[in-house]
């Protein structure tokens, strides 16, 4: 039982990056620029390489024929447990960076706090890790300080996207029944206690952007469960296409 919810955990942990990175993946070739292109594309491989590692820890535990690829790949669309925000579309340049800011900030929390787990391999993947999601927090806000306090018009683009994702960004704190018992058995942390951290950092930030957080909010949550948005069918008919084509088949 305690393995099949460290399974169940590390699909949590990993399946946010995997996303993520697949969303950032597509901007490849369309960047605002070739600095930040490429910048976004290393945030990707980043994210990939996290999550290799939790899926390789999750195989383990899961035995018979299952690998990183399989656990990635070949499940169905309610049995990833990515929140809502990772999903978002690319809508423009604004919505990319306040997307992937409001997860930057969380990861470098959770990652915090991952590396006193009491699960070794836990602690093994998040002191890999968090240099990397340092350098993510630091790009991310360092363009969300840019581009609001810019432009009239980067900084009405700005809000639009802080508006319009913050509303998904408080189901990263709402645990569910695995991530309790994380917390409660000492494998993670307590993520509800990290919400006030996280509140006030990105008010921090947002504050040096002349940006504000929207005074009503109606939250959004289900992800984690398996209700995801529309765009999850979408992202996941590019990333398992050549599995789901071509099964079984190898490098």
């Amino acid at each position: 039982m305690l393995q099949e919810k460290l399974y169940e955990y590390l699909l949590h942990l990993g399946d946010n990056s995997m996303i993520l990175g697949q969303r950032l993946g597509e901007l490849c070739g369309h960047g605002p620029e070739l600095e930040t292109d490429i910048a976004l594309t290393n945030i990707s491989l980043d994210l990939f390489g996290q999550v290799r590692n939790y899926f390789q820890a999750a195989a383990q535990i899961k035995g018979g024929d299952a690998t990183e690829d399989t656990i990635a790949m070949l499940r169905y669309e309610h049995e990833y447990k990515n929140v809502y925000l990772v999903e978002q579309p690319n809508d423009d340049f604004a919505h990319v960076i306040v997307r992937q800011f409001f997860f930057d900030v969380y990861h470098q929390l959770l990652l915090n706090e991952l590396i006193k787990s009491k699960n070794e391999t836990l602690v093994a993947i998040a002191k890999k890790s968090i240099k990397e999601v340092d350098y993510h927090v630091d790009f991310s806000s360092t363009w969300v300080k840019r581009l609001g306090d810019g432009t009239e018009v980067s900084h009405e683009k700005m809000q639009t996207a802080v508006n319009t994702l913050w509303r998904y960004s408080m189901e990263l704190f709402n645990a569910t029944e695995v991530e309790q018992w994380a917390a409660e058995s000492g494998v993670g942390p307590d993520l509800d206690a990290l919400k006030p951290f996280y509140i006030s950092r990105v008010e921090e930030v947002l504050h040096e952007a002349t940006l504000t957080l929207p005074e009503e909010t109606v939250f959004q949550y289900g992800a984690k469960t398996g209700r995801h948005s529309e765009n999850m069918g979408y992202i996941l008919a590019d990333f398992q296409y050549m599995q789901r084509a071509y099964p079984n088949m190898k490098w």
